[in-house]
C-alpha cells in the first residue's frame, strides 16, 4: 500500500507551527540588514548619514568661519580702517579729520598748521615724518645761520696787529640777531601744532595721545612713535562731526 502522503519535513509536508520552510529566508522579529549593510534608501528612520560627514566641508557654514558681512571690513591702501572708507576731495586728499596716508611733502607742511591745535583724529607717518624734515629744514636756516653769521662776522671784523694784540671790533652782525629772533618765533609758534602732531601719531596706532609726553623728554620715544604702523582701530579718535 503506497503512502503518498508527504512526510514530515518533506517538501509539501506539514511543518511545525510557525517553522519557515527551510532556504526560505524571512526576516525575523527584529532582524537588521546584514553586518555593515545600511538600507538603500536615505532618510529611514533613526538612519545617519555616516559618522561624521556632514553636507560639505566638515563644519563648513556659509562664507569664511566667523567671517559676519561689514564687520571689522578692511579697506584698501592708501585708506586702511575698520569703519567706512575715507572721503577724498577732487585733490585726492582727505577731509582735515581724518588721516593722509602717502601724503607728501607740501601737503603735510600745510595739513600741519591747518590742524593747528587739532588733537583729535589721527596723523599718518608721511605727514609726521615730512613735517619733521620741514622743521629741520626751517631750523638748520634760522638757528644753524645764526651761528655761522655769529662767528663769521667776529673774525671778520677781528684783526691781530704785529704785537699780537687784538684790533678791531668784535661785536657780530646784527643780522646774526635777526635769524636768532627768526628762529625763537618759529618755535613759539610751531610748539602746539607741534605737540598736536605727536598726539595724532600716536593715535594713528591706536594709542592713547598722551603717551607723546614721553616723546618730548625721551627723543628715541618720538622716533618709536613715529615709526609705529598704523592701526585700523584707531579710527575711534576720529572726529568727522568736527570737519
Amino acid at each position: 500500500m503506497s503512502n503518498d502522503t508527504p512526510q514530515w519535513g518533506q517538501p509539501g509536508g506539514d511543518q511545525p507551527s510557525g517553522q519557515a520552510d527551510p532556504g526560505q529566508q524571512q526576516p525575523g522579529y527584529g532582524q537588521q540588514p546584514g553586518y555593515g549593510q545600511q538600507p538603500a534608501q536615505y532618510g529611514q528612520y533613526g538612519q545617519q548619514p555616516g559618522y561624521g560627514q556632514q553636507p560639505g566641508p566638515y563644519g563648513q557654514q556659509p562664507g569664511q568661519y566667523g567671517q559676519q558681512p561689514g564687520y571689522g571690513q578692511q579697506y584698501a591702501d592708501p585708506y586702511p580702517q575698520a569703519g567706512p572708507p575715507i572721503p577724498v576731495g577732487p585733490d585726492g586728499a582727505p577731509p582735515l579729520w581724518a588721516p593722509f596716508y602717502g601724503a607728501g611733502f607740501l601737503d603735510a607742511f600745510t595739513r600741519f598748521f591747518k590742524k593747528y591745535a587739532r588733537f583729535d583724529g589721527r596723523a599718518s607717518r608721511s605727514e609726521y615724518w615730512y613735517w619733521v624734515l620741514a622743521n629741520a629744514i626751517v631750523t638748520v636756516v634760522l638757528f644753524g645761520g645764526f651761528y655761522a653769521i655769529l662767528f663769521s662776522s667776529i673774525a671778520a671784523n677781528t684783526q691781530v696787529d704785529e704785537y699780537g694784540n687784538t684790533v678791531g671790533s668784535s661785536a657780530p652782525s646784527p643780522f646774526a640777531f635777526v635769524l636768532l629772533a627768526l628762529y625763537g618765533l618759529w618755535w613759539l609758534a610751531t610748539l602746539v601744532p607741534n605737540l598736536a602732531l605727536g598726539w595724532r601719531r600716536v593715535h594713528d596706532a591706536n594709542l592713547p595721545g598722551a603717551l607723546w609726553i614721553i616723546g618730548l623728554f625721551v627723543s628715541i620715544a618720538a622716533i618709536v612713535f613715529g615709526c609705529l604702523p598704523p592701526n585700523p582701530a584707531g579710527a575711534q579718535y576720529d572726529r568727522p562731526d568736527q570737519a
